[in-house]
């Protein structure tokens, strides 16, 4: 593992901070105290910061030593999760409800090591523009930094993400091209009937019924209107009915969320719970409103980047530490709307089982939206020394990569 030296250096340094945001966890668009951290370490190693895109998002200049025309994005996300934490180790989460789950803290670490290297060394020609996004956890922070001008204002030729991935061991990535994370989406259905006494049904008009053959039906869109080789998921998370035992409600409602590797079956799956959502509604006398929230599209990585990032991190960790055909997850990450607007790559690295973490952890697994998860700063030197070797690499590279 070819690891930059004095990033090494740094890494209590750098956990520290890291551990420092993961005791004061902030929500999508609340990040104040977060932006204004790495605001203040990005100006103490004397890089041009912007601030407010995206509400508390932060961007910094980094330019070398002089202007090839070349130049890369680098982001990491900074929002939690509103979820209570059950570690009770010395940086667990001091706001009650709010939780770094998801790694955000880390991914800021490692982003903010990487920028203080290029700032202080600046062996590279071309610019680093080192990304801070908020509000990735369901509130499309990319967007928000987007519609600011984050490619307007910033003239990135590229932009590539990472993400921590529990399970997949230290020192160990995971990439594919293409689709490696899906579409999220969500949907609500509200049936309409009309209540009676249970003990006399006859006399009203029974939601229920309809919300439970709706949620049977609604499997069947998976199975058979979609492309068996395109993969997807419709899950129902949510029923609402009743208050009473001896009551027939009025209404019932329904909600889930759907995820696809493709915009196609994306618009198969949409089209296909419409029509029975009104069809089985009204096949039980009933009324049905629909709505479908397209969230985030799939993360799609393009191929010439992702061969770049691949050979990148064969150089760095060895090439039996680079899954490069990694299986790609359902999860969903809003980097899929910067991928929309420039070529890049989005990647894992492995955060290993969960060994790693401080006694006073939770009961529960080191995974990912777990109130037992926490980073391990172990990926620090690792991950950023990645953001290095990569933004260095890219700028001295010719155009026609």
């Amino acid at each position: 593992m070819k690891l930059v030296e004095p990033i090494l250096g740094w890494q209590d340094e750098i956990a520290a901070i890291r551990r420092d945001l993961h005791a004061h966890p902030e929500l999508a668009y609340q990040e104040n105290r977060t932006s204004d951290i790495v605001a203040q370490q990005l100006e103490s190693w004397g890089i041009e910061v912007h601030r407010g895109l995206g509400v508390t998002g932060v961007v910094g200049v980094i330019p070398g030593t002089s202007n090839n025309g070349r130049s890369i994005g680098l982001r990491a996300d900074m929002d939690a999760l509103p979820m209570q934490e059950s570690n009770t180790f010395a940086h667990a989460s001091t706001y009650p409800g709010k939780m770094h789950a998801c790694g955000h803290d880390g991914h800021t670490a490692m982003l903010l090591a990487a920028a203080r290297y290029l700032a202080q060394h600046r062996d590279f020609e071309g610019v680093v523009y080192v990304i801070f996004q908020p509000a990735e956890e369901g509130h499309v922070g990319a967007r928000r930094m987007i519609e600011d001008g984050l490619f307007t204002r910033f003239p990135i030729e590229a932009v590539f993400g990472m993400h921590n991935w529990p399970s997949l061991p230290v020192g160990k990535f995971g990439v594919c091209v293409g689709p490696i994370m899906a579409s999220s989406n969500y949907f609500t259905v509200r049936i309409t009937g009309k209540g009676a006494h249970a003990a006399m049904p006859h006399m009203g008009v029974d939601p229920i019924m309809a919300a439970t053959n709706l949620a049977q039906a609604l499997q069947s869109i998976v199975t058979r209107n979609r492309n068996p080789y395109d993969p997807a998921v419709l899950s129902i998370t949510q029923i609402h009915a009743g208050s009473a035992d001896n009551v027939i409600p009025d209404t019932a409602e329904l909600r889930g969320t759907v995820r696809t590797f493709t915009e196609e079956t994306l618009d198969i799956i949409e089209q296909r719970i419409r029509e029975l959502v009104h069809s089985i509604s009204e096949g039980y006398g009933c009324t049905a409103d629909f709505a479908f929230d397209r969230k985030y599209p799939p993360t799609i990585n393009h191929p010439k980047e992702t061969a770049f990032s691949v050979q990148v991190l064969k150089d760095l960790v060895g090439p039996e530490n680079v899954d490069a055909e990694v299986q790609p997850a359902m999860t969903g990450e809003d980097f899929a709307l910067m991928l929309k607007e420039r070529p890049g790559c989005y990647l894992w690295i492995g955060n290993g089982q969960g060994d790693h973490r401080l006694p006073g952890h939770g009961e529960g697994p080191c995974t990912l939206h777990n109130a037992s998860y926490d980073f391990n700063d172990e990926l620090i030197p690792i991950g950023a020394s990645y953001w290095v070797q990569l933004a260095r690499r890219w700028l001295a590279t010719a155009h026609s990569i």
